[in-house]
């Protein structure tokens, strides 16, 4: 694993001989617009596994992506390499059609203590709640990002994360939208503690989440990356594509149904993956990620 090899997979050309903010919020965001999150694995018949030297081989030389398991992980190993304080925690992603958080973790983040003051550095949520820097820890203060604004509340140790929506302009809809997301303002995103973990304590989560026949990732083949102004992704065979704050805290959202024959070469354009087995498209879950 060489830390040359990977700036070129994310085109990062900056310096990086001292770990500050500025550095580390640069790497990131080159990051999270080079590195798709995917869970395309699962619906090619391949195993997604926790092993680093595996993401690195997937992500950086195959070119693919990953979800948070792979995508932070690899981020962990990134910022260690440059000399950054980095532990790995877990949180529970909420469900909105359950209005609850999962018994178990299911998600990995890192925490950063830089400077005396505590970050959290995420590459691996994807879709619209995505953040676009890494958030101070602190309780209470929005803040804002090109996605929206976030905000953490800290409540007896137990840490949330979530982010107010905008509104969106949807020219082409067609689809209903699920109940309690049109008038959602804020959307809760997961909560989590400061205990640290190891990366072995997420492999039975990695082993659910890929085989549930309820997961999330089992009922939706998903593949986002994030752009210059705002996101695209690819779930099942509905490509969207969003402009963030287009007009008047309003987000622009296009989209488009794919046939069959068009997802290989949208997979190339749209977010540089060649996947090397026979790819299923699957939506069969409802949950809104938007």
């Amino acid at each position: 694993m060489d830390i040359k090899e990977y700036f070129a997979r994310i085109s990062y050309r900056g310096s990086h001989n001292k770990p500050d903010l500025g550095t580390m919020s640069d790497i990131f965001q080159h990051h999270i617009q080079a590195v798709p999150f995917e869970n395309l694995s699962i619906h090619c018949g391949e195993r997604i596994e926790l092993d680093l030297e595996a993401t690195y081989n997937k992500i950086v030389r195959k070119k693919r992506g990953g979800w948070c398991m792979e995508n932070n992980h690899l981020l962990s190993w990134v910022l260690k390499t440059l000399g950054y304080d980095v532990t790995l925690l877990g949180a529970k992603v909420f469900v909105p059609e359950h209005d609850a958080y999962p018994e178990e973790i299911d998600h990995l983040l890192l925490k950063v203590v830089l400077d005396g003051k505590s970050y959290i550095v995420d590459g691996g949520f994807g879709m619209a709640y995505q953040m676009w820097q890494p958030m101070e820890l602190i309780s209470g203060i929005d803040q804002p990002q090109t996605p929206g604004v976030f905000r953490f509340l800290e409540e007896s140790g137990t840490w949330y994360l979530e982010k107010v929506k905008r509104k969106q302009l949807v020219p082409n809809q067609g689809a209903p939208t699920p109940h309690n997301v049109e008038d959602e303002v804020c959307r809760r995103i997961y909560l989590f503690t400061l205990q640290p973990r190891d990366i072995e304590e997420f492999r039975g989560c990695n082993a659910h989440l890929q085989t549930a026949p309820d997961s999330l990732f089992v009922t939706k083949s998903i593949c986002s990356l994030q752009t210059a102004d705002g996101i695209r992704a690819l779930v099942g065979w509905k490509l969207t594509e969003m402009k963030y704050n287009y007009r008047d805290n309003m987000d622009l959202v296009q989209i488009r149904m794919l046939a069959d024959e068009e997802m290989e070469k949208t997979l190339k354009e749209k977010f540089n993956i060649t996947l090397d087995k026979k790819f299923v498209p699957v939506n069969i879950s409802r949950l809104s990620l938007f």
